[in-house]
């Protein structure tokens, strides 16, 4: 019987999928991108402008590539079925390419679907189609720009600023948006005004009291400039207007009643469903987009198994299919009753700009209340999955209903002094019997739904209660969250739903920015590299990172997408633009590196003006004495704390989310250092996601051990290094005493002076050398230990433990080697210079007892997730 083959990106799809297919096909995981550009040259053809990209298999895909091309071989036909998106588009192209000779001619199809349902999967496998070459071209596209920019201004920043650093296409210009924000609040200039507030009641005996707010005199609006509301603008008027109100007529001059309807919102786009998961649950954009991936993906549920519980989550479509309508209809007429059904369907417009490729983010089943499957989901997945089904079930239901009430008062003195208040009644809920809409700032309805007004009629005498005034002034505009900067990306067409959660991560592990606070009141503040890595980029390329050159890219890049634009034609006229401010940032960039700015600033050493000068984490005040040649000079230095952001909680640190599967990654040790990895790294199907740590973050703060360092005095404190930790004193770079792990009594045996001591690889292997070194090159794998070899007369004996014990051998007590060829340089050198050959070898004691590998692998779990993460 023939089989196919079929190639999905994740091996969580590839688990559900299998599970509706049957035994004839074969479901297989590409773990995402198979193929990209080389990552020791740039990989696209510049000099004849054909822009071509190298396309080779990724190293680690390899072995993946080989084994799917193995497998293809033996099929009938093999589908493509990754995302329903241009990496998706991507993914099945270069999967195409790859198995293309080994596969029966016409065999290789792709198939595509908006929900991992039973349904929905057969319906795709019964209309496949071709690779969609326009999406590939805009993928690719989009590629080869970043590419270019990155490759070619990256290396410029290395040069003047700081090795690392990286530039983006998009993340500088939402770098930037962060950046032109801070400043803009630090130029702000607080405006004065003022506010006055009446308590009222119909009659002295009523005890309901309500407020209004003063509007203006005569019918004219009392204004200030840049306050929205009504106000007087200092406080001598203020104290006018109070006086004379102080024995004013009070009376209702005119009473407005209307019934207000608010409409539900649309069902979720991607870039919607950051802003509402960040501000009603707290959640970041790559917490949500992993979360919702899983949700899309598939979980098991009970007895009716593995279904994806949403449709796929990158979308700018408000569309919805008439099946899934008719079934959310079905609902709410049956659950909530007909008065929450509209006559009709509600339909939405989307975005001018949205491709409308897939549906909107919904549930795949409406049947499948949140608390229907909630024991099968964690509680992340659980939250956001509420907000989805809501969200969904809302957009079909009849407006809310409100009774508003808009009461003008006035005042009659020598003038009239008008008030007004609003008041709100929710008379009927509608959509808001499921779900309520999340607000970054709070508005006038908000107000109006607090007021309850007495029965109130136009001419009706009041009684002043009380008269309140209070000084004000206008507030900068806020720092940017995750919510209101995605809202802004969006607003302004900068990247896309799909690239927004990238962009978030990269400007922060890139250090460029720092987020205080958390969840969803933290703020991005932009460090000191991120200002200067950004003044130097817009000042020395101003057209490739404006914000409205970037936002005309993604245009285009749509219509390479809708096949009316050729791919060519675009980067052709990016790199026209790009070439001119490459070679005029080349020759006029500013040297950070070589800054030497004079300062007012004195040398708290000797008394010398102080100069600002550029290191590896920032700017710093240096003593303008210093000179490298002569170690005499000073060598004072301090932070330049004016330089770096006024952090509220520097210390504070947030939890870290796996970008696959949404899970909070924890702190693990590899032979490279430490690093962030998913917990689900071993787990059936896994998720491999991790993210090794940058120097800033590896760094802990020094921890004094209560000894005075023997060369100045001060204090030993215990350091993290790049090969571990290490005792040093608290008095560096003027002191660069390091305490030293010494074997007692134990003087190098080749040099005579150094002592020896207990050293670390950086892949954490205990090894014994000289202090000398690099004076001193001796190096023994094992203790050296002060006592005569009884055979040889060696001046020491290596101490060595193996599994069947401890034993103290002669260093002279060497295996011959197989062979020269695979004996190592040092070895022949030591052997040439070794002319003893002894057999000594003594037995002290068994060996330490180790720990059962179970016991051990429980310990160093705990000890992985009890980790605090970076």
């Amino acid at each position: 019987m023939s089989k196919s083959l079929v190639i999905v990106e994740s091996p969580a799809k590839a688990k559900s999928i299998g599970k509706y297919l049957g035994k004839d096909f074969v479901v297989e995981a590409s773990i995402g991108h198979v193929k990209d550009l080389p990552k020791n040259k740039i990989g696209v053809e510049l000099e004849n402008g054909t822009f071509e990209p190298d396309l080779i298999v990724m190293p680690d895909k390899v072995k993946i590539v080989d084994r799917l091309r193995k497998i293809a071989g033996k099929m009938t036909n093999v589908y493509l079925a990754p995302d329903p998106d241009r990496e998706g588009e991507a993914i099945a192209a270069h999967l195409e390419d790859e198995l293309r000779d080994v596969s029966p001619k016409n065999s290789i199809q792709r198939v595509t679907f908006n929900e991992i349902t039973p349904k929905a999967v057969r319906a795709a496998f019964e209309n496949p189609r071709k690779v969609d070459r326009n999406l590939v071209d805009a993928q690719q596209t989009r590629r080869v720009l970043d590419r270019i920019v990155g490759y070619q201004i990256s290396p410029l920043l290395w040069d003047k600023v700081r090795r690392g650093l990286s530039a983006g296409r998009v993340q500088t210009v939402a770098l930037r948006l962060i950046v032109e924000r801070e400043r803009e609040i630090k130029a702000f200039k607080p405006v004065e005004y003022w506010t006055i507030d009446a308590d009222l009641k119909t009659s002295a005996k009523d005890d309901n009291v309500f407020t209004a707010r003063f509007v203006g005199i005569d019918g004219e609006s009392a204004k200030v400039d840049t306050v929205s509301g009504n106000a007087l603008p200092d406080e001598r008027i203020t104290k006018d207007v109070l006086a004379a109100i102080e024995n004013a007529k009070w009376s209702v001059r005119e009473v407005e009643r209307k019934e207000r309807r608010k409409n539900p919102a649309a069902p979720f786009i991607t870039s919607r469903l950051q802003q509402d998961a960040s501000r009603q649950l707290g959640f970041s954009v790559r917490r949500t987009m992993g979360v919702a991936q899983r949700l899309y993906e598939g979980v098991e549920l009970g007895t009716e198994g593995t279904e994806g519980l949403i449709t796929y989550m990158r979308t700018d479509s408000t569309r919805v299919s008439p099946d899934a309508i008719a079934e959310v209809r079905g609902y709410i007429g049956k659950e909530l009753g007909t008065r929450y059904l509209p006559e009709s369907a509600n339909t939405f417009k989307s975005k001018k700009d949205a491709q409308d490729a897939h549906e909107a983010i919904r549930p795949t089943e409406v049947r499948h209340t949140p608390e229907s499957v909630r024991r099968y989901l964690s509680d992340e997945q659980f939250r956001l999955y509420q907000l989805i089904w809501r969200r969904f079930v809302a957009s079909q239901m009849v407006p809310a209903v409100f009774d508003q009430t808009i009461v003008d008062v006035q005042a009659q003195a020598d003038r009239r002094y008008d008030f007004r208040v609003t008041g709100s009644i929710l008379k009927f809920d509608g959509y808001l019997k499921v779900y309520e809409e999340a607000k970054d700032i709070k508005d006038d309805d908000d107000d109006a739904l607090k007021n309850k007004l007495p029965d109130l009629n136009a001419g009706q005498a009041l009684s002043l209660q009380e008269l309140k005034h209070e000084q004000k002034f206008t507030e900068p505009p806020p720092r940017y969250n995750e919510a209101s900067l995605v809202k802004t990306l969006e607003e302004r067409g900068i990247g896309r739903p799909s690239t927004y959660a990238t962009i978030l991560s990269t400007i922060q592990e890139r250090e460029y920015v720092q987020k205080v606070g958390q969840g969803r009141s933290g703020k991005f503040i932009p460090t000191e590299i991120g200002l200067v890595v950004t003044d130097l980029l817009v000042a020395n390329f101003p057209y490739i990172f404006d914000p409205e050159y970037t936002a005309k890219l993604e245009g285009e890049l749509d219509d390479i997408e809708d096949g009316k634009e050729r791919w060519t034609d675009l980067l052709t006229a990016f790199y026209g633009y790009f070439k001119k401010e490459l070679k005029h940032a080349e020759k006029h960039m500013e040297n950070v590196k070589r800054m030497e700015q004079p300062t007012d600033e004195k040398c708290d050493r000797c008394g010398a003006p102080l100069v600002l000068k550029w290191g590896k984490f920032g700017s710093f005040y240096a003593c303008s004495t210093y000179d490298k040649k002569n170690k005499e000079s000073c060598t004072f230095t301090k932070e330049n704390f004016a330089a770096k952001p006024q952090l509220e909680n520097p210390d504070e640190k947030e939890d870290e989310y796996c970008e696959a599967c949404g899970r909070v990654m924890v702190l693990r040790n590899g032979p490279f250092g430490p690093f962030m990895a998913c917990p689900g790294y071993n787990e059936d199907p896994p998720c491999k996601t991790v993210r090794r740590l940058t120097s800033r973050e590896q760094q802990k703060p020094p921890v004094p051990i209560g000894e005075p360092c023997p060369v100045c005095g001060k204090d030993l404190v215990r350091r993290t290094g790049r090969f571990g930790e290490f005792v040093s004193c608290s008095g560096y770079p003027e002191c660069k005493y390091i305490k030293q792990n010494l074997v007692e009594g134990m003087k190098c045996p080749k040099c005579g002076e150094g002592d020896i001591a207990e050293r670390k690889t950086r892949f954490g292997t205990t090894f014994y050398g000289c202090t000398r070194y690099p004076k001193c090159d001796f190096t023994a794998n094992g203790k050296p230990v002060p006592k005569k070899c009884p055979e040889c007369g060696s001046s020491y004996l290596i101490e060595k433990t193996l599994k069947s014990g401890v034993y103290l051998t002669c260093p002279n007590n060497k295996k011959p080697a197989a062979s020269d060829e695979k004996e190592s340089k040092r070895k022949k050198k030591v052997e040439e210079e070794t002319t003893v050959t002894c057999h000594y070898s003594k037995r002290l004691r068994d060996a330490p007892a180790a720990e059962p590998p179970a016991a051990a692998a429980s310990k160093r779990a705990k000890e992985e997730t009890a980790q605090p993460v970076a």
